[in-house]
């Protein structure tokens, strides 16, 4: 695995699921903020510049930390939520790779990481829900992007399992799929 494609590092650009995370985020983030997956960094960016508020991003492809650096976020080379220490966040932001793929057909390369969501399209999803409540402020709050694609019920039901409580904050439709950004609060 080299990382690169024709045109250097493959770093996710932002497309319409960035932008839709990146609109609830500037409305509902506050506090010390993280975004898990931050691949250029563009999100982070955003929440800094609209909101004034501190953001970490993290990403495990080496080339999306610099480039997010590059737009001035701190950004870490970190798988999920790993390095993060407890109660360190009080805003948590994934858009998490969630298109189902074929293990037989994947490539091995930066790219095909940052969109490939496994099989069910879950695979990165199960394990930061898993853990995100470790990282986590009491009162925290935690926006992930869900695709349609991915199993929307399925995705809740791990949300539940999580012991969070959901509300959609934004949610857009397009020909091939439905996107949502579920604004998840610990259940009370």
């Amino acid at each position: 695995m080299n990382g690169l494609d024709r045109d250097g590092p493959a770093v996710y650009r932002p497309a319409e699921d960035s932008g839709l995370l990146a609109e609830a985020a500037v409305e509902s983030a506050r506090g010390r903020v993280l975004e898990v997956g931050t691949g250029s960094g563009w999100v982070a960016e955003r929440i800094a510049e609209e909101r004034g508020l501190r953001v970490v991003g993290s990403d495990r492809n080496p080339h999306a930390a610099r480039e997010a650096r590059g737009r001035g976020v701190e950004a870490v080379v970190a798988d999920l939520l790993d390095p993060f220490r407890a109660d360190a966040f009080d805003t948590v932001c994934f858009n998490p790779p969630y298109l189902p793929t074929d293990p037989e057909n994947e490539w091995d390369d930066w790219m095909e990481r940052a969109l490939s969501g496994g099989e069910s399209g879950r695979e990165l999803i199960e394990p930061f829900l898993a853990d995100v409540g470790r990282v986590l402020a009491p009162d925290g709050v935690v926006l992930l992007l869900v695709s349609s694609l991915t199993g929307y019920e399925e995705v809740l039901a791990l949300v539940e399992a999580a012991g969070f409580a959901h509300e959609v904050a934004l949610e857009e439709s397009f020909p091939f799929e439905t996107l949502s950004v579920l604004r998840l609060e610990r259940r009370v």
